[in-house]
Parts: C-alpha cells; sequence; structure tokens
C-alpha cells in the first residue's frame, strides 16, 4: 500500500553486467529455496530509481530452475526490500556523463539475501512471463517521451532558427535549416501516428495483438528522436552541446533507449520473423 499511494518507490532488477541481457533467459541471478525463505545471490546494474531514497524495495530477476527444460520457465520474480542484509548499492551507473540524480541508475550486488517465501510473484517459473507482460506497456510510454521530447526540441530549433543571425540573416532563411525542421515535424508526426495505432490495438487486443506494431514503434521512435535531436543540436551550434539547453541530455536519453526495454536489433529480429511467417496477407493486420 505504501507504494501504491506513492509514498515509497519500487525499483525492477533484471539486467546484469556479466550476460546479455537483451535476451532475459541468459539472467544468472539464483533464486534458491532454503526452507520458508528463498536465498539470492548475483549482480545487477543500470537498475533504475535504486539509488533513490524513497526506493525502499526491488523486483528482482533470476532463475528457480537454471536447468529446467523450458527456458522460459526457469526464470523467477521476488520481492526484495532494499534494506535487506546481503543487498549493497555499489555505485550510480553514468550514462553520457549523467547521474541522472536522484534516481540515478544502480549497480548493486545480492549476496546472501534472504526473503520470505511469499515475496514470490505470482508463482516459480513465471519471472519471463511477468517480464513480458509489463514490456508491452512499458514500451509504449518510452516512445510517448520519445515524441514528447523531440516536439520540444523541434520547438527549440524553431526558436532558434528565427533568432539567430549568421552571414547577415536569421538561420530560417538558409535552404539546409528550413528543410531539417520540415523533415523533423514530418518524422515526429509519423511516430506520433504508429504510437497512437499501437496504442489503440493494445486497448482492443492486449499486448499480444500489438506485438508487431509494439516492435515497430519501440525501432522508429527512438531513431526519430535522435535523429530530430541531433538537428537540433547542429543548429544550436555550440550552445547544443552545451548546459545551456536541455538537447545534450536529452539525446543522451533518447539514444539510451535504443538499447532499454530491447535494443533495435532484438526488436527488428523478431519483427522480421514475424512478418515473414505470416503465410498470407491478412487485410486489417496492421
Amino acid at each position: 500500500m505504501p507504494l501504491l499511494d506513492g509514498e515509497i518507490r519500487s525499483a525492477f532488477a533484471m539486467t546484469e553486467p556479466e550476460v546479455a541481457s537483451s535476451d532475459a533467459t541468459n539472467v544468472q541471478t539464483s533464486i534458491v529455496r532454503d526452507g520458508d525463505e528463498y536465498v539470492i545471490n548475483g549482480r545487477k546494474w543500470y537498475i533504475s530509481g535504486a539509488c533513490n531514497n524513497r526506493t525502499k524495495i526491488m523486483i528482482v530477476m533470476g532463475k528457480t530452475d537454471p536447468d529446467g527444460e523450458n527456458r522460459y520457465m526457469q526464470q523467477s520474480m521476488v520481492l526484495v526490500p532494499l534494506d535487506t542484509e546481503g543487498v549493497t548499492v555499489v555505485r550510480p551507473m553514468q550514462v553520457f556523463g549523467y547521474d541522472d540524480a536522484p534516481e540515478g541508475h544502480a549497480e548493486l550486488t545480492l549476496e546472501n539475501v534472504r526473503v520470505p517465501v511469499s515475496n514470490l510473484l505470482l508463482g516459480e517459473g513465471r519471472g519471463f512471463e511477468i517480464a513480458q507482460g509489463r514490456l508491452g506497456p512499458g514500451r509504449i510510454h518510452h516512445c510517448m517521451r520519445l515524441i514528447g521530447m523531440a516536439q520540444r526540441a523541434l520547438e527549440a530549433m524553431c526558436v532558434r532558427a528565427e533568432t539567430r543571425i549568421a552571414f547577415g540573416k536569421p538561420l530560417s532563411k538558409q535552404q539546409s535549416v528550413r528543410e531539417d525542421i520540415a523533415l523533423s515535424a514530418c518524422e515526429i508526426e509519423q511516430a506520433r501516428l504508429l504510437t497512437f495505432k499501437a496504442a489503440s490495438r493494445m486497448d482492443e487486443g492486449g499486448n499480444k495483438a500489438a506485438k508487431d506494431l509494439i516492435s515497430m514503434i519501440k525501432i522508429v521512435a527512438p531513431n526519430m528522436a535522435c535523429a530530430v535531436l541531433d538537428r537540433a543540436i547542429q543548429i544550436h551550434g555550440a550552445a547544443g552541446v552545451s548546459q545551456d539547453f536541455f538537447l545534450a541530455h536529452a539525446y543522451a536519453a533518447a539514444r539510451t533507449i535504443r538499447l532499454a526495454d530491447g535494443p533495435d536489433q532484438v526488436h527488428m529480429m523478431q519483427l522480421g520473423r514475424n512478418l515473414a511467417a505470416a503465410t498470407r496477407f491478412e487485410t486489417g493486420r496492421y
């Protein structure tokens, strides 16, 4: 209830430095039952929010059945309070030099961490199921934020182009600058409409029905935001990479989302596989 009431915050601990965590079945953190407790050992990093003093609990993903025949049922998720003995926040990770305080992205270790068996979510072997259920809506949220970020960059680009004088006239009089503004507006609107379509499909049919559209927008939106922000930085000149504007920090965030919740290559691989497997064109599929 404190979490639901907004009195505390939580963190999701899945990514690990020693394995390719874009494939969640690679996660190596062990969750071993010992009587009425689970004993957890592992190392996690880029655990967003874990550096915040208000974050009191983590959802930790690890393996309860590492030798199970079904590799998608080896993983489980368990609740671990941050103040549990054996939990150590090693350091705040940086993203392109930003530590994103106060939330931060922690590297942490779990050494013989013990929690009650009742802290397990849903049941043993259901961690991958939980992760997939969360990641669809999470990816849409990323895309929504990226579109807002790109829209803000476009507006800043327009203001700069109208007010900055170079070679005796405003930058907006330069053809290349006008083209950058026009192209950015087109790309933002394309990504916005695709996001709406993916969200609508999720509302109508759930995550599974929208999986291809979710992959599409997760590929499109971060790349779009990076491109728009890059143009905005260029039009701002040296100021664009400084702390005087939001652009440099926003670019770091947008570039990071090309990795978060599945890198571009994973989404393209799965999307291409799904499309190629379709034996016939179904009207209205997208």
